[in-house]
């Protein structure tokens, strides 16, 4: 099992930043793909970001070039550094452990509660 608890979550002005941060437990952590994913307001769940256990990344499109998603494995953290927030971005971010990179969410078996993120116009 692997436990997964997210934070820095808040309210922040369109073209500011936050960075979420997700503490693992349980499994070696390093072991792990990361992802993240959100959800929106009446929206289904979708992929943001995922970091490999060898640092390989990749990001949906609309954020691109906006957040960056890192791994610290002496630590047991996955981060998401959110910069140029745009109201589009309030969701709920949640982040997800699995065996492989991928922008599926069925290929993560791990998921955290979730921590809000709204962005004001």
């Amino acid at each position: 099992q692997v436990q997964l608890v997210e934070s820095g979550g808040g309210l922040v002005q369109a073209g500011g930043s936050l960075r979420l941060s997700c503490a693992a437990s349980g499994r070696p952590f390093s072991t792990y793909a990361m992802g993240w994913f959100r959800q929106a307001p009446g929206k289904e769940r979708e992929f943001v970001a995922a970091i490999s256990w060898s640092v390989d990344s990749t990001y949906v499109n609309s954020v691109k070039g906006r957040f960056t998603i890192s791994r610290d494995n002496a630590k047991n953290t996955v981060y998401l550094q959110m910069n140029s927030l745009k109201p589009e971005d309030t969701a709920v971010y949640y982040c997800a452990a699995g065996r492989s990179l991928s922008d599926y969410q069925s290929e993560y078996d791990y998921w955290g509660q979730g921590t809000q993120v709204t962005v004001s116009s």
